[in-house]
């Protein structure tokens, strides 16, 4: 019964409202289009079907989308089903895995928290490679604690090998969902088998080898044909500045994420002086936000995921504490080593490492944060009857319930939602203060009702207002707007946390604004967008209300500055009156696109300003526009080619027709060259062209894309479409 109420709450979590999001992260959308119409480009995870370039990261899951929108067409609900599923098995799983060893009501807990915790809730109803990763970490410590189950004989050592390298194929395959991150689970999960296998030490080893194989096997397989297959036969690689997926996974989605060197990325933000990214980015640490211990803790990396982070630290010494001295083979003791290992390890990385690091990152934590608070939750419980017990019970609902106050203080949504939460905690820890004292079995029963509802108040209100809201962009939040006050020098470390410093309205860490937007599928009518207009100076917007700041019952809180997350080639030529234009010119541009290029993103020192569409994507595409690109003739291998691939993916939803992204995502790729373009539109490969401004701080990488649209400008015609300037390329100008 109570699993079943478990699954069936899961359900309601993931997929209802789920097609609000549209496409959602639009990048991801558009390669599962290409990959649901080309098995080459399936393969590859190339961003569009003709092939040009690949999304970057690996392809897997990619995967599961292009293999669902093949079976029911493209749709939203095609592109995030396998999310939502994947949301409702990684839920089962880790029910499944934390009641082997702590009893079923543990695991309903786990599964519970888990739902409920708001990044995860956002993160298995988006199209981000993320769910699959969770999912796929999930499934590897639920095989490894398998693996430790059975006894020391030739049957069960057999029964342990196979269950490791099943462990392991599910981290390599990790690896093809989103690289080196899948590897911050390692360190706990060999300390777990090491110490807890019954087996003598070499046959431990030779397991942990066969484990180490198996997750090479599962991800060299697509690694190595990236290496043998010549880069003629196969798309660029997406990220890379060598078309090299090895350099993209150890420098920009690997070392560099660490270290912050991140060769070709795009900082959004406002310029200071001369524009640009100040040096040395936020307080206490680099261009993506502070760093440091309290990093996870503050601003909304706390309403992502903390709200019971200090339960899940306190978890991994009282279970080991309740575990005491049992045999060196305990699981339960394997069980909170491998999950303590994961939440530890990869909390600590995120909250150093001085690369690309957003919010929703950390939903990675999310499966180890609820087992280790159901496992301490029922440690304690098993230990009611001690004297320590007593004492730290209350102390933690009453350190908690402050915790939670003060992260549902962060915004202006629901006032009384955080004196709610501290009040009832209070009374719950109150009441097993007393029942501890007084033995008095009834009062502790209701003593921990009220702090089950005081301690999840938070996280579901949290997660409710995620699923009532539609999700789009490459940087998306869970839950509501937080205030300016709230902020402080948080991830973003700028005053107020607008981009650049700024201290107009309300902030978001790191200088994003979060993608919970009201708006329609791309491409279809849509809704109040709150979006920064392409080409057009941010901080000129922020005095704005926001549409993205307002609350279910129409109440807004207009101290919040406008979604980046909802910026789109729709937004891309209009100009504040909203009127459109068609002209024809000599390549010159209009006096409207001149202004739209002077209020543009500049680029500071060793910077500098980029052309194309805009960099985080999400919105509508321009119907005009795409009624062209409808009629564009098959003959051609793209019907257009712009700069960056969120514009480039926005048109090819909409149209169904392939889209070059010059220079990738971040459109700072060094492809394809000048002489490639040059020598493609000779060849009658790409239709149109079509031109923008493209936001950021371009750090190191190429000029490719600037380079192509001045040769574009230069020698084609171009036309003012709905604002945006669009050139035939079969038609040179005279």
């Amino acid at each position: 019964m109570a699993l079943g109420v478990m699954l069936l709450a899961a359900c309601a979590i993931f997929f209802i409202n789920l097609t609000a999001s549209g496409y959602a992260n639009e990048f991801y959308s558009a390669a599962a289009q290409a990959g649901s119409v080309s098995w080459k480009a399936f393969l590859w995870g190339s961003l569009d079907s003709g092939n040009a370039i690949t999304v970057d990261k690996p392809p897997a899951a990619l995967w599961l989308m292009a293999l669902s929108v093949r079976i029911f067409g493209l749709s939203s609900f095609a592109i995030l089903l396998p999310e939502a599923l994947m949301g409702v098995a990684t839920t089962y799983l880790l029910y499944a895995t934390v009641r082997r060893y702590w009893g079923n009501w543990a695991g309903i807990v786990t599964g519970f928290i888990f739902m409920l915790t708001p990044v995860a809730a956002l993160m298995f109803r988006f199209n981000n490679p993320d769910a699959l990763l969770v999912l796929l970490m999930t499934g590897a410590t639920h095989a490894l604690l398998r693996s430790l189950e059975y006894a020391n004989h030739p049957s069960g050592n057999r029964k342990r090998t196979w269950w490791m390298v099943l462990a392991g194929a599910l981290v390599g395959f990790g690896f093809l969902t989103k690289q080196l991150q899948v590897l911050l689970v390692l360190p706990g999960f060999a300390l777990a088998f090491l110490l807890a296998s019954p087996t003598g030490m070499v046959r431990r080893i030779l397991d942990s080898l066969a484990a180490i194989a198996s997750m090479i096997v599962a991800a060299g397989w697509w690694v190595l044909l990236t290496v043998i297959v010549p880069a003629s036969d196969r798309p660029y690689i997406g990220g890379s500045q060598r078309n090299s997926f090895l350099e993209l996974t150890f420098g920009y989605n690997g070392f560099g994420r660490l270290t912050g060197s991140e060769e070709g990325s795009v900082i959004p933000g406002h310029g200071h002086e001369g524009g640009g990214m100040p040096a040395g980015g936020g307080r206490g640490g680099s261009k993506w936000g502070h760093t440091g211990l309290n990093r996870l803790f503050s601003g909304e990396f706390g309403t992502q995921i903390s709200w019971l982070a200090p339960l899940a630290f306190a978890g991994i010494v009282i279970s080991l504490l309740v575990i005491g001295r049992a045999v060196r083979t305990d699981v339960r003791r394997a069980s909170v080593i491998a999950f303590g290992g994961w939440l530890t390890v990869t909390w600590l990385v995120f909250s150093f490492m001085a690369g690309i690091f957003h919010q929703y990152y950390t939903v990675a934590l999310a499966p180890a944060l609820a087992a280790l608070v159901a496992i301490g939750a029922f440690s304690l419980w098993i230990a009611r009857d001690k004297l320590w017990a007593r004492i730290v019970t209350p102390i933690l609902i009453v350190f908690t319930a402050f915790w939670d106050f003060s992260l549902a203080g962060r915004s202006q949504w629901l006032p009384w939602l955080k004196w709610s939460i501290l009040i009832i905690g209070l009374m719950g820890a109150l009441g097993f203060a007393l029942a501890g004292l007084l033995r008095i079995r009834r009062l502790a029963l209701v003593a921990l009702i009220l702090s089950v509802i005081g301690l999840m108040a938070g996280p579901a209100a949290w997660t409710l207002y995620t699923v009532s809201q539609g999700h789009m962009g490459s940087i998306v939040l869970a839950g509501p707007n937080l205030t300016s006050g709230s902020m402080g020098g948080g991830p973003g470390g700028m005053p107020g946390g607008a981009p650049g410093g700024s201290h107009h309205g309300g902030g978001q860490a790191g200088g994003m604004a979060p993608g919970n937007m009201q708006q329609g599928i791309p491409g279809g009518d849509g809704g109040p967008m709150g979006s920064y207009q392409m080409g057009q100076d941010p901080m000129d917007q922020l005095g704005q209300p926001s549409k993205q700041g307002q609350m279910p019952g129409g109440s807004s809180d207009s101290q919040q500055p406008p979604s980046m997350g909802s910026q789109g080639p729709g937004s891309m030529g209009q100009d504040s009156s909203g009127s459109h234009e068609e002209s024809s010119t000599s390549g010159v541009p209009s006096t409207r696109s001149q202004r739209r290029s002077q209020s543009g993103f500049q680029g500071g020192p060793g910077g500098r300003r980029m052309k194309g569409g805009s960099l985080l994507g999400g919105g509508r595409s321009s119907s005009k526009i795409v009624a062209k690109l409808e009629k564009s003739s098959d003959s051609y291998r793209w019907a257009a080619a712009t700069t960056g691939s969120q514009q480039a993916a926005g048109y090819q939803l909409a149209s169904q027709k392939p889209v070059m992204a010059i220079g990738g995502f971040n459109g700072s790729d060094p492809y394809p060259s000048l002489e490639q373009f040059k020598q493609y539109v000779k060849d009658k490969q790409i239709h149109y062209y079509i031109a923008g401004e493209m936001g950021g701080h371009q750090m190191g990488g190429s000029d490719t894309a600037t380079q192509i649209s001045q040769w574009v400008a230069k020698h084609y015609t171009a036309t003012t479409v709905d604002g945006a300037t669009v050139y035939d390329l079969t038609q040179k100008s005279s």
